[in-house]
């Protein structure tokens, strides 16, 4: 029986090279993915999903997720650029642990071997797409933990036109500041060199905070913290989500008028409600309205 390790260590010790998870064991730990991939393995979730993604409310991907039993996908407690900006996107994950130079010589030699530029931390930046959000576990580390700098930071832009999402520290803050559109979750902020670091394992399976990443989990940030969404399960949680936030509209409406209870809305619809629901959506400009068959499959099996 062939053995899936999940410590990035234990794949590099295992002759995975440049410190890679190898393409068949990351497409046997997201199996449950069944579209398109990029040549790696990782899973392409669709960019019209990454832009509604945009839209929802994290709270209500949160809700989503508990109903599906996956309890250990947020994480908070972060410092932000702009906590205000939303950044959605598809994980690029590294793994970083403390230095120890035996280990460390071995994977800089293999790096330059497969044609990896600079320094380790630079590394998975050369692996991001239009799209991705560059997501790394630095053990928490603040002082000379720091991932990256405004240099790297414009970098990752270009790559990604995203940002970060780092349970680490970065540098530079006024010149990260300076990047349109560049956003980035850490731990802290510290003026010091990343020193006593290193890259133990690119696209692996990584921890946030208690929050469990894979490669090409979508990735979703508001001023609370992140959330990631299982590639598999992204398309329904924000189109349940997308749809949510026009319940809400509705409900929020009725409220007003008085014409429901909000024991009425929030428990299952009745006829009159899901007809009453129809017809306001109908009225409402930009929106394709649904069809009743549509509401009633949405409503069916409602854990939110």
């Amino acid at each position: 029986m062939k053995l899936f390790f999940l410590i990035p260590l234990c794949l590099l010790l295992n002759s995975v090279a440049a410190q890679t998870i190898s393409k068949e064991e990351l497409i046997f730990l997201t199996a449950d993915w069944k579209g398109e991939r990029f040549p790696d393995g990782r899973p392409r979730i669709p960019d019209a999903v990454i832009a509604l993604a945009k839209e929802v409310g994290l709270d209500d991907v949160w809700t989503i997720l508990e109903g599906e039993g996956y309890h250990c996908q947020f994480e908070g407690g972060f410092k932000m650029i702009h906590p205000d900006s939303v950044m959605a996107g598809r994980a690029v994950t590294a793994m970083f642990i403390p230095a120890r130079p035996d280990i460390e010589a071995h994977l800089k030699e293999r790096g330059q071997q497969k044609g990896w530029k600079g320094n380790s931390n630079s590394w998975p930046i050369q692996q991001l797409t239009k799209g991705d959000v560059y997501v790394a576990d630095g053990f928490g580390k603040i002082a000379d933990g720091t991932l990256i700098g405004s240099t790297l930071g414009n970098a990752i832009y270009a790559r990604s036109g995203n940002g970060v999402v780092f349970n680490a520290s970065a540098r530079d803050l006024d010149g990260l500041e300076e990047i349109p559109g560049f956003n980035a979750l850490v731990r802290d902020w510290d003026p010091s060199f990343l020193k006593n670091v290193m890259l133990s394992g690119m696209n692996v399976p990584i921890r946030i905070g208690k929050a469990v990443v894979l490669p090409g989990d979508l990735v979703l940030t508001s001023k609370e913290g992140v959330i990631f969404v299982p590639a598999h399960l992204a398309e329904k949680v924000i189109a349940i989500a997308a749809f949510i936030q026009v319940k809400d509209a509705f409900s929020f409406e009725m409220l007003k008028t008085g014409k429901y209870t909000p024991g009425e809305l929030d428990n299952n619809w009745t006829d009159a409600i899901r007809q009453a629901f129809l017809e306001w959506q109908h009225k409402q400009a930009g929106k394709a309205p649904m069809t009743r068959q549509e509401l009633d499959k949405m409503l069916e099996k409602r854990t939110w």
